[in-house]
């Protein structure tokens, strides 16, 4: 095909796309009631002791809960809606100029001003004096007076070259917090989803270290039964021994990473300080994705807010060049200009100050006023080159992203391919295994075999089951990701399974795992290998 007739991004989503928060479903902004006591704290609440942070509550949660508690809890969610007021209120200031600015200014409401000037005799002016009939000089002059300033002025642009391109500006970075704020919608769901999915394989990690150990329990019982009555050997008690070790260090790392996974959503959810969230939902599959990867790329393409954004960028940084040329242009605007003051009293008087007189001043200008800056070294040209370089940047970086999403949903695609086959290995795997496991025992237990054979077996079982947990976590996570990069969610429900209304019978196998003390680990004994 020609990639010179491909069709131009500007073209399909114009050259200032607006946010479709319709093509997503909103987020949640209220809690169901049994979810509402897990309502997240106070932004700036600061636990002081021990107490604030005991946990208290283990609180099961499915997928839903988890969905709709990230989406009213998180702070990120919260800090990208208010990012989305702020450039709202930027657009408000934007569009302002487009108005008469109104000024008032009042100097003295009232001011009183009391006051007395002596100047030497030899250079002071003279006065007549009517006591005495002479021409006497007088120093001193006082002043008593109170004073009242009052002005308005009313300035209106009515040409402004750079107002047009400045509100462009501020709708476009609107657009684009609007933008941000979906981005963040979209990755918050996919987080939860992926540490939910991340919870469940350390669940399925701790039952398989605690059927592991249970396994082991039991051949080391088996292995010891046959050790007395004389027809096994110390070797095979003993790497029963080093079965249920290496059993016991399975399920003590899946307990600690199940640990870790539940506060970590947690931490994601903002949850209360004594609360530590549980997976209510074993690991299963969720299902089939429908769309086929060329499909999948083109609704990516379509949805993804990232896209838009560079658009948007080329758009701001086109208005920023515009604005910055607006500097060496004309700016014509219209003025009133009303100002009145009242004295009341009498300044630089030689006599006696009469309270009685006063002065009443009222003026009133209207004109208008104009102003171009003729020439300025050449910056705003230099700005306006700056900037139509930014929007040339933008389209290369469009160019990366676009790359970048086809990038992502074909490893997300290719991944869960990966992980449907491995899921139908892995499968076949745990069920040979287990097959094997018991027909080993059995020979074990009949003498036709060895303690080693059993081990063997049983690690292999082991190991088969904790690939397939993989296969299944690794599969959800890659759906999470191609909902998340593609915008869709065409995923169809797997077939309700066909389980037996009672549990198999485990009783041969029920061996109870004793708890194990949490003992420092200085306490532990020293291997010394004899060479």
């Amino acid at each position: 095909m020609d990639q010179s007739t491909l069709p131009n991004a500007l073209e399909l989503k114009g050259s200032r796309p607006k946010a479709d928060p319709s093509v997503m479903p909103p987020a949640a902004t209220t809690l169901p009631e049994d979810l509402d006591a897990l309502k997240s704290p106070d932004s700036l609440a600061l636990p002081d002791l021990p107490s604030q942070v005991t946990i208290r509550e283990l609180r099961p949660l499915t997928l839903q809960d988890v969905e709709q508690l990230v989406e009213v809890n998180n702070p990120r969610l919260k800090a990208a809606a208010s990012q989305v007021e702020q450039a709202k209120s930027g657009v408000l200031a934007a569009i302002s100029a487009w108005y008469p600015t109104v000024n008032l200014t009042a100097n003295g409401l009232p001011q009183y001003l009391d006051g007395e000037q002596y100047r030497n005799p030899d250079f002071a002016q003279t006065a007549f004096n009517p006591e005495t009939g002479l021409s006497e000089p007088k120093p001193n002059t006082y002043t008593t007076q109170w004073s009242a300033n009052f002005s308005a002025q009313v300035r209106w642009n009515l040409i402004d070259p750079k107002r047009v391109p400045q509100i462009s500006a501020a709708r476009d970075n609107f657009e684009k917090a609007s933008d941000a704020y979906l981005i963040a919608l979209r990755e918050l769901r996919l987080q939860s989803s992926t540490s939910y999915f991340r919870l469940q394989r350390q669940d399925e990690q701790v039952r398989i270290g605690q059927q592991s150990v249970r396994a082991s329990l039991l051949s080391l019982r088996d292995a010891r039964a046959r050790y007395q009555a004389g027809v096994a050997t110390k070797l095979e008690v003993l790497e029963a021994l080093t079965q249920l070790a290496r059993d016991r260090e399975v399920l003590t790392s899946g307990l600690a990473s199940q640990s870790q996974a539940r506060r970590a959503l947690a931490a994601l959810l903002d949850l209360p300080q004594d609360v530590t969230p549980t997976a209510a939902d074993p690991s299963r599959v969720l299902g089939t994705w429908q769309p086929s990867l060329q499909e999948s790329i083109i609704a990516a393409y379509a949805f993804r807010e990232e896209l838009d954004q560079f658009i948007l960028d080329i758009s701001i940084n086109n208005s920023n060049a515009n604005a910055a040329l607006a500097a060496v242009q004309p700016v014509l605007s219209i003025f009133n200009n009303f100002n009145t003051s009242k004295n009341q009293g009498q300044a630089t008087q030689t006599g006696s100050i009469d309270m009685a007189d006063y002065s009443w001043n009222v003026s009133n200008a209207v004109g208008l006023n104009a102003t171009w800056a003729i020439f300025d070294g050449g910056r705003a040209r230099a700005q306006y080159r700056q900037n139509k370089q930014r929007a040339e940047e933008s389209k290369f970086n469009f160019a990366s992203e676009r790359d970048r999403i086809r990038s992502q949903v074909e490893e997300s695609f290719y991944n869960l391919r990966k992980a449907t086959q491995n899921i139908h290995t892995t499968s076949t795997e745990v069920l040979s295994s287990a097959e094997s496991l018991r027909l080993a025992r059995l020979r074990f237990q009949a003498g036709v075999t060895t303690q080693r054979e059993v081990v063997d077996t049983q690690r292999d079982l082991t190991n088969a089951e904790v690939r397939y947990a993989n296969a299944i976590t690794e599969y959800n996570i890659s759906i999470a990701q191609l909902r998340r990069r593609t915008g869709l969610d065409q995923v169809m429900a797997c077939s309700a399974l066909n389980l037996p209304a009672t549990k198999p019978n485990e009783a041969n196998i029920d061996v109870p795992i004793e708890p194990q003390p949490n003992r420092p680990a200085c306490e532990a004994p020293v291997p010394v290998v004899q060479g």
